[in-house]
């Protein structure tokens, strides 16, 4: 909403205060600046001219004029100009040498098309009232030449750019936002609907409301002779260009100049294109109506309309129909102005696309008083600058609404806020607003705490209304706040005109006890560890295709092909729930690489869904009237799907960059299973792994990762299918891991071991296996056979070679051997070591390798 400051002042008395100062105070009552733009402050030396003489210039392209014009100097000044829609005569707007245009454009005498140019004649667009660049203005006969085109047609001005909630439609009026500066200035507001409206007298045209859902007050007021020649005077054009809106025709202009000051939308109807009684209806099926904007629209049964016996002649609420338009010769005028319902109007300008102004404010709530007051100033205007013919008459149906009043206590503003207002400020903030406050209790309000229309208090404050006695006022809202429903609504007026600046700043107490659950502190604790790992969290959607199951390479039986879809997903090829976190990291991966990021490490923890067996195939949808039962309940919890927590990672190109340093090292497979590693170590917890083939990984570089017998995931390098299926870097690897899993299999609280203050002794040994022997298991049997002095045990070497023959690999280690109570000797940590080679050797068949 583009508010002009000048408009404002003539609703409000507003001090000698700038339009930045009146944005603070509507921004304090609750209104979102936008922004504030000048206009006219840097114009200069542009003054009233006349015509004495035209020439037209020949051997050009175009049109072109030279001008005697009359500036009231001494001597006429000669202008060339290239527009023709003006005569010897006319009164223009003339920008002399030294001028200044808006936007800074100077202009100077030159010499042009041969002649010498001594200013320029202005067009609507040039002095910044709108966007009509066709022509030159032309100003009403009798203005005074040599006069200052910027105090004459009110050039200097501020408008006030403000962001209009749905729940403040009043404030798309300058009726409404001059209301909320005279309050928040303290001075008196003078209301443009506040009018004396003539005695009703015989109807107007026929009408009538056939359904009272979609319309409760409709109005109709009719004029004749209206000249349709007239052009809108200066001084509405311009207010309409500063607010935002481009001047049409005279008829036109009207109402939306009154729509603009008042937040009331109007449409005239062409008389002589009406046939028969209007009726305002809800849309029959097969319906369609062709609209002003040349489209033709089928109509849906839910639509509100406006019809005569012809059938729809306008979509209530949003956009006239073609076929009733007024044009360039309609002298015979029918005005409506109504009060439709605003979730219908929502709905039907949302189902065609179609936003106009009138729906925006319809939507949000309009004053049901006003289609008598804007209507009849409408057909008042019409006489007064079109002179039109005011019918007498006026048609008006209406079903009759009876206003929500709500029953508070007047202490209940103060307890909402935790600030204590007193029954008088609360009284005179709720009058300031326009409500209609009656101190005492309304008995057909109190009663349960809902009144006649509907309106509920709340049972919080119902059960305190028992107790409030003297404290009970009872509220009327205003007309033009149907917005205002409850005692929280109530609450919010008093205390936002009270200043939200003036609440006190307390922060809550924190209940004792509170804290991160473990499953919470896990889930941290390996963000952090991945995050300082070198991997790069992501977000990705939980919403998948069938097409990635395909690209997984997963089997027709596989479990994670059973997925939930969505009955409203976001995009119609990503509409089912995932059951595995690796395609979105992957699709995310190839966007990087995509970019020329080659080398990533990236991780994502979240949900995964998994359908249980037998499970409905879709929850029960309940209604909010009424506390769900625990059968209910029950049936919505059967129906939901396992939520595991699950942690993945992707990685491709170099892990360990290279450099001035020396080369880099690329990610592998092994990469992926440190990975799970480093996440199990978070859960205070070593993980067993072994070869596996599990899709979409590599089937000879897959890894399963256990803690014990449990299964928690798999780690690798993926199948070269899913690499060239998602376009993936080569050798990419990745890992999944169940953390729901690992929370569950982590030991009790952690037991401080002692610290020994004895040194530690070392012992190397290189073992020869089997080059298919899994490095866990030779650990495994190290340790066990080590008992316990053993502290740790390093893996430091891996090798493959000619001499330990083909078919073999040897794993050297460092075993660190430490007691509690005493130095080891070289013949304790000896027998460890041997008894830890002879348990492998036994278990996985290795062999001391000698030097």
């Amino acid at each position: 909403m583009k508010v002009p400051l000048s408009w404002l002042r003539e609703c409000v008395d507003l001090p000698a205060v700038t339009a930045h100062e009146v944005a603070d105070k509507l921004t304090a009552a609750g209104l979102k600046l936008e922004s504030i733009t000048s206009h006219g402050y840097d114009v200069k030396n542009v003054v009233v001219g006349e015509v004495l003489e035209i020439e037209e210039l020949t051997g050009f392209k175009k049109p072109i004029r030279h001008c005697k014009v009359e500036v009231g100097e001494a001597t006429p000044r000669e202008i060339v100009c290239g527009a023709v829609n003006f005569a010897v005569g006319d009164r223009v707007p003339v920008v002399l040498p030294g001028g200044v245009l808006p936007g800074g454009f100077e202009v100077g005498a030159r010499k042009t098309y041969g002649r010498l140019s001594e200013g320029m004649i202005c067009s609507e667009r040039e002095l910044g009232l709108g966007e009509d660049h066709n022509g030159i203005m032309v100003l009403p006969p009798g203005t005074p030449i040599g006069v200052d085109v910027v105090e004459l047609l009110g050039l200097r001005d501020d408008v006030i750019e403000l962001e209009i909630t749905p729940d403040i439609g009043y404030a798309l009026s300058i009726r409404g936002v001059a209301r909320e500066a005279a309050t928040g200035f303290g001075v008196p507001f003078r209301d443009p609907a506040d009018i004396e409206l003539p005695e009703p007298a015989e109807s107007s045209w026929p009408a009538s409301i056939a359904d009272p859902t979609a319309c409760d007050r409709f109005v109709l007021r009719q004029v004749s002779g209206f000249d349709p020649d007239a052009q809108s005077p200066l001084w509405m054009r311009v207010r309409l260009s500063r607010a935002g809106m481009r001047p049409v025709s005279l008829a036109v202009d009207i109402t939306n100049y009154l729509m603009l000051e008042l937040g009331q939308p109007l449409h005239a109807f062409d008389t002589g294109r009406l046939t028969g009684e209007i009726v305002v209806r809800r849309a029959r099926q097969g319906e369609r109506l062709e609209t002003l904007d040349h489209v033709v629209r089928d109509l849906d049964p839910d639509d509100i309309l406006i019809t005569d016996d012809s059938g729809p002649i306008s979509m209530a609420g949003t956009m006239g129909g073609l076929a009733t338009e007024i044009s360039g010769v309609s002298t015979d005028i029918v005005i409506e102005a109504a009060h439709f319902s605003a979730t219908g109007i929502s709905r039907e300008s949302r189902r065609h696309n179609l936003v106009s102004e009138a729906s925006k404010r319809f939507e949000r709530g309009v004053d049901r008083e006003l289609p008598l007051v804007a209507s009849w100033r409408a057909v008042q205007l019409l006489a007064e600058l079109g002179g039109a013919t005011v019918h007498p008459g006026v048609t008006h149906a209406e079903v009759d609404v009876q206003p929500a009043r709500i029953a508070i206590p007047a202490s209940h503003p103060g307890d909402v806020a935790g600030v204590p207002y007193s029954k008088e400020t609360v009284v005179q903030r709720l009058e300031q607003v326009g409500c209609t406050v009656v101190d005492g209790d309304d008995p057909a309000v109190r009663r349960g705490g809902v009144d006649p229309t509907g309106v509920v208090t709340g049972g919080e404050l119902a059960a305190r209304l028992a107790v409030a006695g003297d404290d009970m006022i009872t509220v009327t809202p205003p007309s033009w706040r149907p917005d205002i429903t409850d005692p929280s609504d109530l609450a919010e007026e008093v205390i936002r005109l009270e200043g939200y600046e003036n609440l006190p700043s307390i922060l809550p107490k924190a209940p004792a006890g509170a804290g991160l659950t473990e499953g919470q502190r896990l889930h941290r604790r390996v963000g952090r560890a991945l995050a300082e790992a070198g991997y790069v969290e992501v977000l990705a959607y939980p919403f998948i295709s069938a097409d990635d199951f395909d690209h997984l390479q997963l089997p027709a039986d596989d479990a994670r092909r059973r997925a939930m879809r969505l009955s409203n997903p976001m995009a119609e090829d990503e509409p089912l729930m995932r059951t595995t976190l690796l395609p979105g990291l992957l699709k995310t991966l190839v966007r990087n690489a995509g970019r020329g990021f080659t080398d990533v490490a990236l991780f994502e923890t979240g949900a995964v869904y998994r359908p249980r067996e037998g499970a409905p195939a879709t929850a029960p949808v309940l209604g909010v009237e009424r506390r769900p039962t625990a059968e209910e309940l029950a049936s919505i919890e059967e129906a939901l799907p396992d939520q595991p927590i699950r942690v993945a990672v992707v990685l491709a190109g170099e892990f360990d960059r290279s450099g001035w340093w020396g080369a880099g090292r690329q990610a592998s497979w092994a990469d992926a299973v440190q990975a799970a590693r480093l996440v199990a170590g978070e859960a205070r917890l070593e993980l067993s792994i072994s070869a596996d083939q599990h899709e979409p990984w590599h089937p000879g570089r897959c890894a399963a990762l256990y803690v014990g017998d449990t299964l928690v995931g798999h780690a690798g390098e993926l199948h070269p299918r899913v690499i060239e299926a998602y376009g993936l870097p080569p050798r990419t690897a990745a890992m999944e891991l169940e953390l729901t899993r690992l929370q569950a299999a982590m030991p009790g609280p952690v037991q401080a071991p002692a610290i020994s203050g004895y040194p530690v002794a070392t012992q190397d040994v290189a073992l020869l296996v089997p080059d298919f022997t899994p490095v866990a298991d030779v650990e495994a049997a190290l340790r066990d056979g080590a008992g316990e002095l053993l502290e740790s045990i390093r893996l430091f070497d891996v090798y493959t070679g000619e001499q330990v023959g083909e078919g073999n690999k040897s794993l050297a280690y460092t075993l660190r051997f430490r007691a509690p109570d005493r130095t080891l000797t070289a013949e304790e940590t000896t027998a460890a070591r041997d008894a830890a080679v002879a348990l492998a050797a036994d278990r996985v068949g290795a062999q001391l390798r000698s030097a």
